[in-house]
């Protein structure tokens, strides 16, 4: 049996329509494009559904087929959600007062799809959190008001089932999946009191105990919390608005990892600068960071938050693993020059480097063999369009609005888990008439006046690193790199030194040395053995150190001048062993 083909919505100026995917996009037969302006448009999380309210409406449709299901009357609808299971609908217009009552409209509505029917209206002032977040069995689903969170059981909106209340809950995230629910709540920072995120089980909300994991931190203006897919842990970006030290235009960023075993952890970032993205893989036991000043460090981490690969450094500011998790794309959009990089991430092999200039949208195709890239309005008012591409940096489909138009939105029709099988990866680029647009190599600027010279090498403005895998090797040690191997390399050749100078000062016929309880040879001189102890134990300790800064781990000042004395000191043991 064929795997489906997904549809793609496409909203602009000229009206909303729906498209049947990759590689080309055609109309969808069974779907008449809505000429009129569309304010929103959304899929259900299945996929079954399309909704979208074209400012005098709201309707919604069966995707396969094109066919209404319900209509609202609801002109002013700003925003559309589907319930996971489909039994309600959501929609949410801008608040505002009117003149018969000073509290105004009830602006949150909520619907019985299947007849229609209002459940419940509810006031939602603000755009943050709008909707409320169900599980995936709709047993449970909860909203934030008053910096309260209201729980609600098996879709009943009239009774509030329970409530988590302490101090002012600011920000949540309810997990994924069914039941055992969890929930991951942040409290913001007061009166020199550091801000937290706490993990509870619903419904064990109450009580010093109750939490499954806490984690506090300062300097966090506000938070993003993401849980992985199993449900087994959250990252949690802290940041601030401004950076107090001058250092960042960013502000300050810290990643936090909570386990529902309650394990905590600062994820250690050895670059300094901003957080620019963290994608989790869909298996959940690896996440993507990217981080550090341009050009921007990403790593990958496991749930031990130790490196596992790092990719170097590039001009990106996004990370997006394809739906099946096999595939890595690391991007620079935005401010950067749309390039992208797509990783095989499980042999860790570059398999494209295609470019999109001026791309402000990129998704995967639930499919995981292709990606949509568009340049949309308002952030980019000329060029508007969209590109298909196959991963291997071929272009399949490219589309670009009519002088005058503008392309709002694109959007891909979800499918649920396993609808397509990961598939092997090619490193050949698929065959196309677009052709492809790998990046170009980059060239210093040279001014007019010397491009007819010969080119002179030139110092480079940024130090370039390499990618390099961090996982532990064959032999149980970790893959080091190149600084890492150079110095080991150094301290073998010291050890060899040594131990040649050992034997050149001990003659064969000199008695035993006298051992002390624990088996270590002394000189009988317990002044110069106190030395020789002291010095080994320092030097231990800088070995560790080494060990932690090859594997990544950013060290102090005091740690990393120990590490400057580490020749030093070999050359006080040593005198001391020969004396």
């Amino acid at each position: 049996m064929a795997p489906p083909v997904p549809l793609l919505a496409v909203r602009g100026s000229d009206g909303t329509s729906l498209l049947c995917g990759p590689p080309q996009c055609e109309q969808h037969a069974a779907f008449t494009r809505d000429s009129r302006l569309s304010r929103c448009v959304t899929f259900s999380r299945d996929g079954t559904l399309f909704g979208w309210c074209n400012g005098q409406s709201v309707s919604v449709v069966r995707s396969s087929e094109g066919s209404i299901l319900s209509t609202f009357d609801l002109p002013k609808t700003a925003l559309l959600e589907f319930s996971p299971l489909n039994t309600v609908l959501v929609t949410w217009q801008p608040y505002s007062k009117s003149q018969d009552s000073s509290q105004g409209e009830a602006n949150l509505q909520l619907w019985e799809l299947q007849s229609g029917q209002l459940i419940k209206a509810l006031y939602q002032k603000k755009v943050d959190s709008w909707c409320p977040s169900w599980s995936d069995d709709e047993k449970i689903s909860v909203r934030s008001v008053n910096n309260e969170l209201h729980f609600y059981e098996n879709n009943d909106f009239n009774s509030i089932a329970n409530k988590l209340h302490m101090q002012k809950v600011s920000d949540f995230a309810l997990s994924p999946g069914g039941q055992p629910s969890k929930v991951a709540v942040y409290v913001p920072g007061s009166k020199g009191a550091p801000s937290f995120v706490r993990l509870y089980q619903y419904p064990v909300l109450g009580g010093p105990t109750a939490a499954l994991a806490n984690k506090s931190f300062f300097k966090a203006d506000r938070v993003t919390m993401q849980w992985n897919k199993k449900a087994s842990a959250v990252l949690v970006t802290a940041s601030t608005e401004v950076d107090k030290t001058g250092a960042s235009y960013y502000g300050e960023q810290t990643l936090h990892y909570l386990a529902v075993n309650g394990e905590t952890a600062v994820v250690q970032l050895p670059k300094n600068g901003p957080i620019y993205d963290v994608a989790w893989s869909p298996n959940s036991a690896e996440f993507c960071v990217v981080y550090g000043f341009m050009p921007a460090k990403a790593t990958i981490f496991n749930i031990k938050c130790d490196p596992v690969f790092d990719f170097g450094t590039g001009p990106r500011n996004a990370a997006y693993y394809s739906p099946q998790g096999h595939i890595l794309v690391l991007a620079g959009f935005g401010n950067l020059r749309g390039q992208m990089e797509v990783w095989d991430v499980k042999k860790y092999k570059q398999v494209s480097k295609p470019q999109a200039p001026d791309a402000t949208h990129f998704c995967w195709s639930p499919d995981g063999e292709h990606v949509i890239t568009a340049t949309c309005s308002p952030r980019l008012r000329v060029s508007n369009g969209y590109k298909i591409w196959h991963y291997t940096g071929s272009v399949l489909h490219k589309w670009e609005v009519a002088a005058g138009s503008e392309l709002w939105e694109v959007r891909w029709q979800p499918f649920p888990d396993g609808s397509f099988p990961e598939r092997a990866i090619k490193y050949q680029a698929a065959p196309s008439e677009l052709g492809s647009t790998q990046a170009p190599p980059t060239q210093a600027y040279r001014p007019p006046a010397l491009r007819h010279l010969p080119a002179t090498p030139s110092a480079k403005l940024h130090e370039e690193e390499p990618p390099q895998n961090m996982r532990p090797g064959v032999s149980g040690e970790k893959s080091l790199s190149k600084a890492a191997l150079k110095n080991q390399r150094k301290r073998e050749a010291k050890k060899a030194a040594k131990q040649e100078s050992k034997s050149e000062h001990e003659p064969p016929s000199d008695p035993a040395p006298v051992t002390n309880s624990q088996s270590e040879p002394t000189s009988g001189d317990p002044e110069m053995d106190k030395k020789i102890k002291n010095l080994k134990k320092k030097l231990k300790a800088i070995e560790e150190l080494k060990e932690q800064q090859a594997s990544g781990k950013v060290l102090q000042k005091n740690q990393l001048e120990k590490i400057q004395k580490e020749d030093q000191l070999l050359k006080e043991l040593e005198e001391l062993q020969i004396g």
